[in-house]
Order: structure tokens, then C-alpha cells, then sequence
């Protein structure tokens, strides 16, 4: 199991690979030397480094993208539902059912200040 990958992007995958057209077409661009390789770096160091998030609700200062993008800049990783693995779930306004799965699992539920407290430990924005 993949932590970053939720059950429709799962989904999604699976379909893909049983269109008989895709799979011909991964295999015409294998035979004509094509190689995937990840370019992405993983961030190994930050202030959440090794950290789970899972994001719910709308955030005042941050677009869903930015704050995904900051977690990952800072060493953590970001899911799209909450399991035992979520270290912490960022609660905006108007939450989903993210916010109840997180408060029975017992997962520690962030507001969007503590949230910028653990990206800028050191800064304050009141």
C-alpha cells in the first residue's frame, strides 16, 4: 500500500492498466527505449520531516496546492484520507468527514495557526 494514494486514484490506476490500449502502448514505447525514472527528490530533512498530513476544509491563508507544496518542501508527506498512519489532520472551515474519522482514530487535529506554528516555529502571525 501506497500512504499517498487514496482509493480513487487506486481505482483510476487499476482501470488504466486493464484498457488493453494503454498496456500496447507501454509496451511500444518500452521496445522503443523508453524509461521512466523519478525525478522527484525526497526530502529527507524540515520540520516535518517523516510526518503524515491529511488536509480538511478551506483554509484562510493557503490553497490546498500551497499547503501540499509546503509540507512536502518541509520533509512531510500528504494524504488524501486519514488511516492510523496520518500523524496530523489540518482543519479549516467547514470540515469533512475527515475531521470525525481523525477524532475517532484519535489523530491530532491541527487549526491553520498551528499549522503555521509548525512551519515557522519561530515566527509568530498574530
Amino acid at each position: 500500500m501506497v500512504r499517498e494514494i487514496g482509493p480513487k486514484i487506486a481505482e483510476s490506476i487499476v482501470s488504466f492498466f486493464e484498457e488493453k490500449s494503454n498496456l500496447e502502448l507501454m509496451e511500444k514505447l518500452k521496445k522503443a527505449g523508453v524509461r521512466l525514472t523519478s525525478v522527484k527528490e525526497e526530502v529527507k530533512a524540515g520540520p516535518l520531516a517523516g510526518k503524515n498530513f491529511v488536509l480538511t476544509g478551506r483554509l484562510e491563508k493557503y490553497s490546498r496546492g500551497d499547503a501540499e507544496e509546503l509540507i512536502k518542501a518541509m520533509g512531510g508527506t500528504v494524504s488524501s484520507s486519514v488511516s492510523k498512519n496520518t500523524d496530523f489532520v489540518v482543519v479549516g472551515e467547514e470540515p469533512g468527514s475527515k475531521y470525525d474519522k481523525a477524532l475517532k482514530l484519535g489523530v491530532t487535529i491541527l487549526t491553520e495557526e498551528e499549522f503555521e506554528a509548525m512551519l515557522y516555529p519561530t515566527t509568530s502571525f498574530t
